[in-house]
């Protein structure tokens, strides 16, 4: 019996994310220099078939970036729709930040390339622009918080922006952890809230 066009086009969903995930994998590991065929290897496809999910490596890398822009947008959407103070609203973005690195290292390491790219010269442009402005959102969103909470007495009164600084400098300081030594940051996840501590009056 014939597949459904709903079964085909799940097979291929799952396909893309397979060479998506495969990607991810050797980006994080190669740098920008990994090939179709190594993110073929990896995702244990075809570079044919790779080939006719993304065009060419820069589509691949596009597609993992906007994969990257997505979960966070989803989470913030998940901050502005939750009920709480803004100090509990910072824990919860700032736990599920670090909760979800220590389960996808090989998201870690390819987040740490995008950081590193913003200055390559190496990469077209829409791509490096696309890379700035992926953690914007983010960040803009801390500091709200940040200054929300300063409202309600919950973060010190201090300026928001050093604020905000020391918070992505200490996220930053672990997922380099993480990536220097895995089996450390496994057995001691860092506990977000000792970060939140830093911005208590």
């Amino acid at each position: 019996m014939p597949r459904t066009e709903e079964a085909n086009q799940r097979i291929r969903e799952e396909q893309r994310e397979k060479i998506l995930e495969g990607a991810r994998k050797v980006f994080a590991r190669k740098g920008r220099v990994a090939t179709m065929a190594d993110v073929a290897t990896e995702a244990g496809v075809s570079q044919g078939l790779a080939y006719r999910y993304f065009a060419n490596k820069e589509a691949l890398f596009q597609a993992l970036i906007e994969q990257v822009m997505q979960s966070t947008h989803t989470l913030m959407q998940r901050v502005v729709e939750m009920p709480g103070t803004p100090g509990e609203r910072l824990d919860f973005l700032l736990s599920r930040i670090v909760k979800g690195r220590h389960k996808h290292l090989e998201l870690v390491e390819f987040v740490q390339l995008l950081s590193q790219m913003q200055s390559s010269e190496e990469i077209p442009d829409h791509l490096r622009e696309i890379v700035v402005r992926q953690g914007q959102p983010l960040r803009d969103m801390v500091r709200q918080l940040i200054i929300e909470g300063q409202a309600t007495g919950e973060v010190a009164g201090d300026d928001p922006d050093q604020l905000m600084t020391h918070i992505f400098a200490c996220l930053d300081g672990i997922f380099r952890l993480a990536l220097r030594d895995p089996e450390r940051f496994h057995k001691h996840v860092p506990d977000a809230r000792i970060i939140l501590r830093l911005l208590k009056p």
